[in-house]
């Protein structure tokens, strides 16, 4: 949306938030390791939301780690300050400014920044600023003298990797799958997509589906299985597609404390083994498909279902010494964590959506049309919904409120539905259906879509 709630930019705001610290959560980083990733953090430029700043200091960044860890992703929304309006020692505008100016010149001088304020008008010239203020609000974001070492002339060292324990980093990636027939019509055939996901220690593949579409929302389901049947990984390793960099995909990731890693653009050596997964896939799998295999998209998710867990899990495996994917798997699967019973999977991958209800009081939602109450008619509703399940229910949500489960149109019941005689709002929901002869051409008419005008 164009104008953003403040509900919204909270969302984004600890969404961005988690996604720079969640590169420092994990337990198996060494001190240095987790240092220099620090000064990576803070050397590098980011699109903060709900600000033109672009830089984050260390300090920010611990006291977000301190809050991750004292409540989880709700700690990570900005609080709204008891003394919000107030006067304070440097306005916020003047603050900003002041750590925008230090920022973009380390070594500038207090004197220096306060005189750069003055002449953009950001303060009034009258106005005193105590040094020793500035300095301790430098202090506070740590952006005095030595904090700060440029990662930019470091040479890049690729390497192959392995981590240790199942769950400790996923792959997911998309490969290009054959043309099976589509759905409702026997002659066309539609291009599939692979989208899986791989575990990096263990070379399982937590779930793997066939789709017809490679959007996030052809995504985020298959991700739902995985999490379902192997649990959380630490880390979650993915390109630079439109449906990995989704904010919603960021806000899963974010609640359930996964670290949402993007490989750098033009670097595809990072993805190595689960390209290395597709190559196995194009030769075992697609290579000797039947007939009977594409007559669908259910029977080609059959047999890939079956090859994964009748052969490609029990193949000794050269990147494993030899060791079949499901054996590593069963030696380090203790360290992997699940979600928490109190977690609502379903409602965080369900998908939102803004609609506007018609004057007829329906939605409109992949083709389908919905009933909403009247009320509503007018309005801009926001409706939520599994696109896993086309048939499964929409909740309507209005000015932040959950206002009820949306109906799918009967056209015939609604023959039948008792009209008010003047604005022809319904009185009940449903009456009594009488036979089609007891319904008179006069009531079919006041209906709007049945009867002749010329045979009254």
């Amino acid at each position: 949306m164009n104008n953003p709630t403040d509900s919204d930019l909270d969302d984004r705001i600890a969404v961005f938030r988690h996604g720079l610290i969640s590169r420092l959560l994990p337990k198996d980083l060494s001190a240095e390791e987790r240092r220099n990733e620090r000064r990576r953090i803070v050397a590098a430029e980011h699109q903060i939301p709900g600000t033109t700043r672009t830089h984050v200091a260390e300090g920010t960044l611990r006291e977000w780690m301190r809050a991750w860890h004292r409540g989880g992703f709700e700690a990570l929304k900005p609080k709204r300050r008891a003394d919000e309006g107030a006067a304070r020692a440097l306005a916020p505008r003047l603050a900003e400014r002041l750590l925008e100016l230090k920022e973009a010149e380390l070594t500038r001088p207090i004197r220096e920044c306060i005189a750069l304020a003055r002449a953009e008008g950001v303060v009034e010239p009258d106005t005193g600023i105590a040094h020793s203020t500035v300095h301790r609000l430098f202090v506070r974001h740590e952006l005095n003298r030595g904090n700060h070492k440029s990662a930019e002339n470091a040479g890049v060292d690729r390497r192959r990797f392995a981590f240790r324990d199942a769950g400790q980093l996923w792959m997911s990636d998309v490969m290009h799958g054959p043309s099976v027939v589509g759905e409702g019509d026997a002659r066309r055939r539609k291009k599939t997509y692979l989208i899986a996901f791989i575990d990096d220690a263990t070379r399982v593949v937590p779930y793997a589906e066939f789709t017809f579409s490679e959007s996030v929302r052809s995504f985020l389901p298959v991700m739902k299985q995985a999490l379902l049947r192997r649990g959380l990984p630490e880390r979650l390793y993915v390109d630079n597609g439109a449906n990995y960099r989704s904010h919603h995909l960021a806000l899963v990731c974010a609640k359930l404390g996964v670290a949402l890693i993007h490989a750098k653009p033009r670097s595809p050596q990072g993805k190595g083994k689960i390209e290395r997964f597709f190559r196995t896939v194009r030769a075992q799998l697609i290579g000797r498909l039947a007939p009977e295999d594409t007559a669908s998209l259910a029977a080609l998710n059959r047999r890939l279902g079956g090859w994964l867990e009748g052969e490609y899990h029990h193949a000794p495996h050269r990147g494993l010494e030899n060791a079949t994917p499901l054996e590593r798997w069963t030696m380090s699967a203790n360290a992997v964590r699940y979600p928490d019973p109190d977690v609502e999977l379903d409602e965080l991958f369900l998908f939102e959506t803004l609609r506007k209800v018609q004057k007829d009081r329906t939605v409109s939602l992949d083709g389908r049309l919905y009933e909403v109450d009247a009320s509503l008619i007018g309005e801009k509703v926001t409706l939520r919904f599994d696109p896993a399940r086309p048939d499964g229910a929409v909740t309507v949500i209005h000015a932040g409120q959950t206002i009820e489960r949306a109906r799918q149109v009967d056209l015939y019941a609604n023959c039948f539905v008792k009209r008010h005689p003047n604005n022809g709002t319904a009185l009940t929901d449903r009456e009594p259906q009488p036979s089609a002869s007891q319904l008179s051409l006069r009531e079919l008419d006041d209906d709007g879509d049945a009867g002749d005008a010329g045979t009254r």
